[in-house]
């Protein structure tokens, strides 16, 4: 690897801004009129947002009428994840159920009494279990449920079966929630297709600006009655204060984009990421693939070479040019114990040391050449160790 060259390999933690957006965000910021206002300049600022708003939709398959814009996923979980969420004329859910192995920002950011939340336990390879899910429905008859399920894991890359859970739910007359962030504009997502009521998205994730997210409604039949955020009228009142105009462009670009490669990307990010994990398991036979039993996105390889800590590993690879993330790093950039991975009963001790590389828009070959590489540095040692101590 040359001198100061660095390989990024952390795209599920935020994706580097794409050249398109960058652009957009450019243009935007340009323009000196507020959305609100009626004048040419504040028309040219509302054309902004509504152009964008038309892109966000396109890519779930969404109307751009219910696409409502946040300052990313956490704040549009926070806003839909309540009681106060409902179809127009009926009441909201008294209960939460989520997914065992979701995103803080679900787990922690609903708005439920503690008592009226519960998990929805997962399987070893981290795939909900609809079992439970069903059984748990069918002794909440009368009890209006809501039920967030992440489409894709963002530490394993699990996609989850979200439509079958969907249509469980609806058949006892809940409410159904996906947390798209880590898998819009890396899989297909239609939310037709899902059949969910709620979907919420991240720019950051695939190439937009951060601090910019979406919550998208399946019909302009849903309100919610509690909001986080109110005063004016913007976002035809689900969220009020005067739009991000520059970043709500570079959403709406980064979605264009990745809509529009979205097939060749994914097969493109999924030869790499396979050519990734067998350059890791030739150098690191030992290695585990954590949910490599189960459908996965592809751009996602989650890892663990028995007898590596990830804090150790994490340091190693950043030495050696190379930026990989632990699966439990999202929220606090230290290395800790991760709910999903218990979640999914992994060994506690294997499951210190679970890495990520995660792939994106930027990735080469090149660089799955020199996280190769980057192992052979930090494994090598490892295994010498060993043969020494035999």
């Amino acid at each position: 690897m040359a001198a100061g060259q660095r390989t990024y390999l952390d795209h599920n933690a935020t994706s580097p801004l794409r050249p398109e957006a960058a652009e957009a965000v450019l243009r935007a910021l340009e323009l000196p009129g507020n959305a609100s206002s009626v004048h040419a300049e504040g028309r040219a600022a509302r054309s902004e947002i509504e152009r964008a708003r038309d892109k966000v939709a396109g890519l779930v398959g969404a109307r751009a009428k219910n696409v409502i814009f946040t300052s990313g996923g956490t704040e549009a979980a926070n806003l839909v994840l309540t009681p106060g969420f409902r179809r127009l004329g009926q009441q909201g859910a008294a209960r939460l159920l989520t997914g065992a192995a979701e995103h803080p920002c679900v787990l922690n950011g609903h708005r439920f009494p503690e008592g009226a939340v519960e998990a929805i336990p997962v399987d070893s390879r981290g795939i909900l279990d609809l079992a439970w899910l069903a059984a748990r429905l069918e002794k909440a008859a009368g009890e209006r449920v809501l039920v967030s399920v992440q489409l894709a894991n963002n530490e394993t890359g699990v996609i989850q079966p979200v439509a079958a859970a969907a249509r469980l739910v609806h058949a006892h007359g809940g409410l159904v929630h996906t947390d798209a962030v880590q898998a819009a504009g890396r899989i297909p997502v239609s939310m037709a297709e899902l059949g969910v009521d709620a979907l919420t998205l991240s720019a950051h994730k695939l190439g937009g600006p951060k601090g910019v997210g979406a919550l998208v409604l399946a019909s302009d039949q849903f309100e919610i009655a509690d909001r986080l955020i109110r005063g004016g009228g913007q976002e035809k009142g689900f969220r009020a204060g005067t739009e991000n105009v520059a970043a709500i462009a570079g959403f709406g670009a980064a979605a264009e984009v990745a809509l529009a490669g979205l097939q060749q990307e994914g097969d493109r990010l999924r030869a790499l990421r396979d050519e990734a994990e067998a350059a890791l398991l030739r150098i690191a036979p030992e290695a585990v693939v954590v949910g490599a039993q189960a459908e996965r996105l592809p751009n996602t390889l989650a890892f663990a070479i028995p007898g590596l800590k990830a804090e150790t590993a994490l340091i190693a690879f950043d030495l050696a040019g190379v930026a990989l993330s632990s699966g439990s790093a999202c929220s606090s950039g230290k290395v800790k114990r991760s709910h999903v991975l218990d979640a999914m009963g992994v060994e506690p001790a294997l499951a210190e040391g679970v890495l990520r590389v995660s792939l994106g828009w930027s990735t080469t070959k090149e660089d799955v050449i020199r996280f190769a590489e980057a192992c052979e540095r930090v494994v090598g040692p490892l295994y010498k160790r060993k043969v020494s101590a035999a």
